[in-house]
């Protein structure tokens, strides 16, 4: 498959060097997409020196900080008018670790959902399912990122076990079943929303177990407000889809775990 990995930036200039060179030698067949939302410390102008030097690697430049599901929005849209068989969402801050892009393509669908073939069509790097793990966390953290996904899975009658994780392989048919473009949520509530919209889809969708590794360098883009929209939101799609938690679960959805690491 013809795969891109999509990079939202803003202010990684300490990272983004290093994330993409580490993608380069895990997957060296995966082209790459810097969606830079105008960072002040240069990272997009670094970005532009990485994809002179490197045809695999493109860049977007957008006007201003527009928030993660803006970027990733553009930067899938991109993706599919270019043409690309699957789409990869990865931070840009090193905590999603390229050395285990092989396991999540491994699990993604090699041809379009309907021609008999196996694989998922959302695979998530899981976190909370066994052999996943997080690295160098405070315990507020994790709770933060445990509680979102039970509350979560609660509210919205998902089965995945971390709802809120950001390292995702998506086939393009996948995100076009979604329909991407009109989803409107921000931060982590993004990722709980795509989740959701996949199984309303009767997506496959596979968890496979990573290592999440905090940042060493730069602030994390966490905040007490990103938190409140995700609660918000989540609470408002439980109750307005309580009806659907009584009625079967589409046909062809389903949800696996794997255990195969890179």
């Amino acid at each position: 498959m013809r795969t891109i990995v999509i990079l939202p930036t803003y202010n990684e200039r300490e990272n983004i060097g290093s994330v993409v060179g580490r993608i380069r030698a895990s997957a060296p067949e995966l082209d790459i997409l810097i969606v830079d939302d105008g960072s002040p410390d240069g990272t997009g102008q670094l970005a532009d020196a990485l994809a002179a030097t490197d045809d695999s690697v493109h860049v977007m430049h957008r006007a201003g900080k527009d928030g993660l599901g803006a970027a990733y929005r553009a930067g899938m849209s991109w993706a599919l008018d270019g043409g690309y068989d699957a789409v990869v969402e990865m931070d840009a801050d090193g905590s999603h670790r390229p050395e285990e892009l092989p396991s999540l393509l491994a699990a993604l669908r090699s041809v379009p959902a309907g021609d008999g073939a196996g694989g998922a069509d959302l695979v998530l790097g899981s976190r909370w399912v066994a052999g996943g793990s997080v690295v160098n966390w405070p315990i507020r953290r994790r709770l933060i990122s445990r509680g979102g996904s039970a509350y979560s899975r609660f509210c919205l009658g998902v089965q995945a076990r971390d709802v809120t994780g950001g390292y995702r392989a998506f086939t393009a048919d996948a995100l076009r079943r979604i329909r991407f473009e009109v989803v409107e949520s921000q931060g982590y509530c993004f990722q709980i929303d795509m989740l959701r919209r996949a199984y309303d889809a009767g997506l496959t969708v596979v968890e496979v177990p990573i290592t999440f590794v905090e940042r060493e360098h730069g602030a994390s883009k966490m905040t007490g407000g990103i938190v409140v929209e995700a609660m918000l939101r989540v609470t408002g799609w439980g109750i307005v889809g309580l009806p659907k938690r009584f009625r079967k679960q589409p046909e062809g959805s389903a949800l696996t775990e794997s255990t195969q690491r890179a």
